[in-house]
Protein backbone atom coordinates (compact mmCIF):
# COMPACT_ATOMS: atom_id res chain seq x y z
CA UNK A 1 0.00 0.00 0.00
CA UNK A 2 1.38 3.19 -0.92
CA UNK A 3 1.14 6.15 1.23
CA UNK A 4 1.58 10.02 0.12
CA UNK A 5 1.61 12.93 3.00
CA UNK A 6 0.44 16.42 2.34
CA UNK A 7 2.11 18.67 4.53
CA UNK A 8 1.26 22.49 4.90
CA UNK A 9 3.00 25.54 6.21
CA UNK A 10 1.25 27.95 8.05
CA UNK A 11 0.15 31.81 7.26
CA UNK A 12 3.52 34.28 5.80
CA UNK A 13 5.62 30.92 6.28
CA UNK A 14 6.79 28.28 4.17
CA UNK A 15 8.42 24.62 3.63
CA UNK A 16 10.89 25.88 6.55
CA UNK A 17 8.62 25.74 9.33
CA UNK A 18 8.40 22.10 9.25
CA UNK A 19 11.59 21.04 7.64
CA UNK A 20 12.65 18.80 10.97
CA UNK A 21 9.76 17.23 10.83
CA UNK A 22 9.97 16.12 7.35
CA UNK A 23 12.90 15.34 7.39
CA UNK A 24 12.27 12.69 10.08
CA UNK A 25 9.42 11.12 8.24
CA UNK A 26 11.17 10.86 5.07
CA UNK A 27 14.40 9.34 6.97
CA UNK A 28 12.01 7.03 8.76
CA UNK A 29 9.29 5.92 6.11
CA UNK A 30 8.95 5.04 2.41
CA UNK A 31 5.74 7.51 2.01
CA UNK A 32 5.53 10.17 -1.01
CA UNK A 33 5.08 13.62 -0.21
CA UNK A 34 3.41 16.82 -1.16
CA UNK A 35 4.77 20.12 0.22
CA UNK A 36 3.23 22.53 -1.47
CA UNK A 37 3.64 26.67 -1.35
CA UNK A 38 0.36 28.40 -0.79
CA UNK A 39 -0.44 31.34 -3.35
CA UNK A 40 1.82 34.40 -2.10
CA UNK A 41 3.98 32.50 -0.19
CA UNK A 42 6.93 31.99 -3.03
CA UNK A 43 9.46 34.74 -3.10
CA UNK A 44 8.29 37.54 -4.10
CA UNK A 45 4.58 36.49 -3.93
CA UNK A 46 1.92 39.20 -4.10
CA UNK A 47 0.39 38.11 -0.66
CA UNK A 48 -2.44 40.62 -0.63
CA UNK A 49 -4.15 39.84 -4.15
CA UNK A 50 -4.29 36.55 -2.86
CA UNK A 51 -7.57 35.31 -1.51
CA UNK A 52 -8.48 32.23 1.12
CA UNK A 53 -9.75 30.17 -2.16
CA UNK A 54 -6.87 30.45 -3.27
CA UNK A 55 -4.67 28.69 -0.68
CA UNK A 56 -7.17 26.20 -0.05
CA UNK A 57 -7.15 25.28 -3.89
CA UNK A 58 -3.55 24.81 -3.77
CA UNK A 59 -4.01 22.53 -1.28
CA UNK A 60 -6.59 20.53 -3.41
CA UNK A 61 -4.52 20.27 -5.99
CA UNK A 62 -1.80 18.83 -4.09
CA UNK A 63 -3.94 16.12 -2.75
CA UNK A 64 -5.34 15.35 -6.26
CA UNK A 65 -1.55 15.48 -7.48
CA UNK A 66 -0.94 12.66 -4.65
CA UNK A 67 -3.85 10.50 -4.84
CA UNK A 68 -3.16 9.55 -8.87
CA UNK A 69 0.35 8.08 -6.96
CA UNK A 70 -0.94 6.55 -3.67
CA UNK A 71 -3.66 4.38 -1.98
CA UNK A 72 -4.37 6.60 0.92
CA UNK A 73 -3.21 9.85 1.81
CA UNK A 74 -2.31 11.46 5.97
CA UNK A 75 -2.59 15.48 6.09
CA UNK A 76 -0.14 17.63 8.46
CA UNK A 77 -0.89 20.67 8.72
CA UNK A 78 0.98 23.40 10.83
CA UNK A 79 -0.58 26.64 12.13
CA UNK A 80 -2.82 28.01 9.35
CA UNK A 81 -1.90 24.45 7.66
CA UNK A 82 -3.92 22.92 10.28
CA UNK A 83 -7.34 24.87 9.24
CA UNK A 84 -6.23 24.14 5.68
CA UNK A 85 -5.87 19.96 6.57
CA UNK A 86 -8.89 20.35 8.13
CA UNK A 87 -10.60 21.26 5.42
CA UNK A 88 -9.39 18.81 3.11
CA UNK A 89 -10.43 16.20 5.74
CA UNK A 90 -13.84 17.34 5.19
CA UNK A 91 -13.89 17.61 1.42
CA UNK A 92 -11.74 14.35 0.68
CA UNK A 93 -10.97 10.83 2.14
CA UNK A 94 -8.12 11.12 4.33
CA UNK A 95 -6.68 8.58 6.38
CA UNK A 96 -5.57 10.50 9.69
CA UNK A 97 -4.73 14.25 10.23
CA UNK A 98 -1.89 15.50 12.08
CA UNK A 99 -2.15 18.90 13.43
CA UNK A 100 0.80 21.04 14.31
CA UNK A 101 -0.01 24.34 16.57
CA UNK A 102 -2.92 24.66 14.54
CA UNK A 103 -4.38 27.88 14.69
CA UNK A 104 -8.25 27.52 15.71
CA UNK A 105 -7.46 31.18 17.36
CA UNK A 106 -6.90 34.08 15.84
CA UNK A 107 -2.78 34.54 15.39
CA UNK A 108 -0.63 38.14 15.77
CA UNK A 109 1.61 39.09 13.08
CA UNK A 110 3.27 40.96 15.66
CA UNK A 111 3.64 37.67 18.01
CA UNK A 112 4.60 35.43 15.02
CA UNK A 113 7.54 37.85 14.18
CA UNK A 114 9.08 37.74 17.62
CA UNK A 115 8.90 34.29 18.05
CA UNK A 116 10.91 33.74 14.84
CA UNK A 117 13.79 35.71 16.22
CA UNK A 118 13.56 33.36 19.26
CA UNK A 119 13.71 30.80 17.67
CA UNK A 120 16.82 31.95 15.44
CA UNK A 121 19.04 32.71 18.69
CA UNK A 122 18.41 28.34 19.77
CA UNK A 123 21.01 25.98 19.15
CA UNK A 124 18.54 23.99 17.08
CA UNK A 125 18.73 26.47 14.26
CA UNK A 126 22.01 25.72 13.49
CA UNK A 127 21.06 21.86 12.74
CA UNK A 128 19.22 22.82 9.71
CA UNK A 129 21.32 25.53 7.27
CA UNK A 130 20.74 27.24 5.91
CA UNK A 131 18.14 29.11 7.90
CA UNK A 132 17.32 32.76 6.50
CA UNK A 133 13.36 32.35 7.58
CA UNK A 134 13.58 35.12 10.52
CA UNK A 135 14.53 38.23 7.23
CA UNK A 136 11.74 36.01 5.23
CA UNK A 137 9.55 36.49 7.78
CA UNK A 138 10.18 40.01 8.74
CA UNK A 139 10.15 40.86 5.51
CA UNK A 140 6.54 39.25 4.72
CA UNK A 141 5.20 40.61 7.97
CA UNK A 142 6.34 43.95 7.46
CA UNK A 143 4.35 43.75 4.27
CA UNK A 144 1.41 41.70 4.68
CA UNK A 145 -1.92 43.58 4.24
CA UNK A 146 -4.19 43.41 7.07
CA UNK A 147 -6.41 42.06 3.85
CA UNK A 148 -4.38 39.02 3.82
CA UNK A 149 -4.73 38.64 7.98
CA UNK A 150 -8.50 38.83 6.94
CA UNK A 151 -7.86 35.82 4.32
CA UNK A 152 -6.93 33.95 7.32
CA UNK A 153 -9.93 34.40 9.31
CA UNK A 154 -12.21 33.70 6.42
CA UNK A 155 -10.79 30.11 6.71
CA UNK A 156 -11.55 29.94 9.99
CA UNK A 157 -14.86 30.98 9.52
CA UNK A 158 -15.38 28.55 6.95
CA UNK A 159 -14.32 25.81 8.75
CA UNK A 160 -15.12 25.99 12.45
CA UNK A 161 -18.83 25.21 11.86
CA UNK A 162 -17.95 21.93 10.76
CA UNK A 163 -15.66 20.49 13.33
CA UNK A 164 -18.43 17.66 14.45
CA UNK A 165 -18.37 16.54 10.96
CA UNK A 166 -14.72 15.69 10.81
CA UNK A 167 -14.33 12.10 12.47
CA UNK A 168 -10.79 11.27 10.20
CA UNK A 169 -8.46 9.68 13.47
CA UNK A 170 -6.59 12.95 14.51
CA UNK A 171 -3.77 13.80 16.75
CA UNK A 172 -2.85 17.26 17.55
CA UNK A 173 0.25 18.53 18.58
CA UNK A 174 0.67 21.64 20.72
CA UNK A 175 3.14 24.06 22.61
CA UNK A 176 2.55 24.92 26.09
CA UNK A 177 4.85 27.52 25.28
CA UNK A 178 3.21 28.74 22.54
CA UNK A 179 2.44 32.78 22.43
CA UNK A 180 0.47 33.11 19.09
CA UNK A 181 -2.17 30.31 19.55
CA UNK A 182 -3.68 30.26 22.17
CA UNK A 183 -3.34 27.18 24.60
CA UNK A 184 -7.25 26.60 24.38
CA UNK A 185 -6.76 26.41 20.62
CA UNK A 186 -5.78 22.59 21.40
CA UNK A 187 -8.50 21.92 23.45
CA UNK A 188 -10.81 23.83 21.96
CA UNK A 189 -10.29 21.17 18.56
CA UNK A 190 -9.42 18.18 20.64
CA UNK A 191 -13.22 18.14 22.54
CA UNK A 192 -15.08 19.68 19.04
CA UNK A 193 -14.22 17.67 16.59
CA UNK A 194 -16.01 14.58 15.72
CA UNK A 195 -13.11 11.85 14.94
CA UNK A 196 -13.54 8.95 17.69
CA UNK A 197 -9.61 8.39 17.52
CA UNK A 198 -7.95 11.41 18.77
CA UNK A 199 -4.42 11.87 20.33
CA UNK A 200 -3.35 15.31 22.29
CA UNK A 201 0.64 15.99 22.64
CA UNK A 202 1.74 18.83 24.49
CA UNK A 203 5.53 19.97 23.99
CA UNK A 204 6.16 21.30 27.55
CA UNK A 205 9.31 23.72 26.19
CA UNK A 206 7.41 24.23 22.65
CA UNK A 207 6.88 27.33 21.15
CA UNK A 208 4.73 27.76 18.04
CA UNK A 209 7.43 26.84 15.21
CA UNK A 210 6.68 23.26 17.46
CA UNK A 211 8.83 21.36 14.98
CA UNK A 212 12.01 23.22 16.29
CA UNK A 213 11.46 22.77 20.20
CA UNK A 214 13.67 21.10 22.19
CA UNK A 215 11.79 18.12 22.89
CA UNK A 216 10.42 17.79 18.77
CA UNK A 217 12.46 14.28 18.74
CA UNK A 218 10.22 12.71 21.51
CA UNK A 219 6.91 13.88 19.81
CA UNK A 220 8.49 12.98 16.30
CA UNK A 221 7.96 9.53 17.71
CA UNK A 222 4.72 9.73 19.00
CA UNK A 223 3.30 11.32 15.93
CA UNK A 224 5.00 8.66 13.56
CA UNK A 225 3.95 5.92 16.04
CA UNK A 226 -0.01 7.53 15.51
CA UNK A 227 0.61 7.80 11.69
CA UNK A 228 1.66 4.17 11.73
CA UNK A 229 -0.58 2.78 13.81
CA UNK A 230 -2.46 0.45 11.29
CA UNK A 231 0.48 -0.60 8.95
CA UNK A 232 3.61 -0.06 10.75
CA UNK A 233 5.49 -2.95 9.12
CA UNK A 234 4.88 -2.31 5.52
CA UNK A 235 4.98 1.79 5.76
CA UNK A 236 7.43 2.35 8.50
CA UNK A 237 11.05 1.69 7.59
CA UNK A 238 12.70 1.90 11.12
Amino acid sequence: MKTGVIILHGFTGGSFEVRPFVQYLKDKTDWMFEIPVLPGHEPGGRLAEITAEAWLMEAELAYRRLSKQTDRIFVVGFSMGGLIALYLALRYPVERLVLLSAAARYISPRLLLADAAILLSEPVVRHFPPNTFYHLYRYKLANTPIRSAYQFTRIIQQIEPYYSRITVPVCIVQGKQDSIVPYSSAHLLYHSLGSSTKQLIFSDNGKHHICYSDDCAEWFEKVLEFMCREDEQQTCLG
